[in-house]
């Protein structure tokens, strides 16, 4: 009876984000005022938010509801709504204005950074991806960088060092987002090399993580995570692999003195304007 019901009504199914048939876009959101989440969708040329979304096939899709985890503690952030925003060009210059406000970079890298921060909303049209780094001893303002750069990111993740692996391919396989990941000296435990793989395999299309989960019933479940996305790291030390320190574009923390009109913990207002 249950199947039958499921054919009359088409198959529900939580999503994220996905690309449509016709060229359309499907994106989840986040609604500050309702604390509900909903789909942005694009088809035509229009921009639309609905609650949910039907398929040509009968499948309908909802959003991930605001009550995960993971939204309802900002450890991911997600848009709240679209907008049109001018030219390209003004928007550069309004990242730049924000990112220059709220933290102290070389003048390099603060455009590096906001080309990047524009990357991320886009990156599934590339191939491969480099990642960004804040290197630099205690104290040197890469936490605070990497709070500010990944504010305006597309579907930022926060993760640390101490966060245990398993919810990093689980958040980056669903979201498809950009990973912000402070504390990566990675000292070589088990654990550790299964985080060093997201970033060895992470920046280019095509190579997933393969793990093996145990099911209810002990049977072993192969199964393949997408890491590939945009990355953005803070860390004291390099990478002993030149390969996977090749992958970076880094700043030189705590170089200089920093500016005196920075202040010296983030307003509220910063976590406004950045949405």
């Amino acid at each position: 009876m249950s199947d039958e019901k499921e054919k009359r009504q088409g198959k529900v199914t939580p999503a994220a984000s996905r690309r449509l048939p016709d060229g359309g876009l499907l994106e989840l959101i986040y609604q500050p005022d309702t604390r509900r989440t909903a789909f942005a969708v694009f088809r035509g040329g229009e921009v639309s938010v609905e609650s949910f979304f039907e398929t040509d096939a009968g499948e309908r899709l909802v959003p991930i509801p605001a009550t995960n985890n993971l939204i309802k503690h900002r450890a991911l952030l997600l848009p709240g709504k679209p907008e049109t925003y001018g030219s390209t060009s003004e928007l550069i210059e309004a990242i730049q204005e924000y990112l220059y406000r709220y933290v102290d970079l070389s003048e390099r890298f603060q455009r590096i950074a906001s080309y990047y921060i524009l990357l991320t909303w886009v990156y599934e049209a590339f191939n491969e991806l480099p990642y960004l780094r804040l290197r630099g001893d205690f104290g040197s303002g890469k936490t605070r960088a990497l709070i500010v750069i990944g504010s305006l990111c597309y579907k930022t993740f926060f993760a640390s060092g101490a966060s245990t692996v398993s919810p990093i391919f689980h958040t980056l396989d669903t979201f498809r987002g950009t990973l912000i990941f402070d504390e990566a000296d990675f000292r070589f435990s088990d654990e550790k090399s299964e985080l060093v793989k997201i970033f060895n395999n992470g920046n280019a299309k095509g190579f997933p993580v393969l793990r093996t989960a145990v099911t209810v019933k002990r049977e072993f479940d192969p199964r393949a995570f997408n890491v590939f996305g945009p990355k953005i790291v803070a860390m004291r030390r390099s990478f002993e692999d030149q390969a996977l320190e090749s992958r970076f574009l880094t700043e030189e923390m705590g170089q200089r003195s920093l500016r005196d009109d920075i202040p010296i913990n983030l307003p509220d207002e910063q976590k406004e304007e950045a949405r």
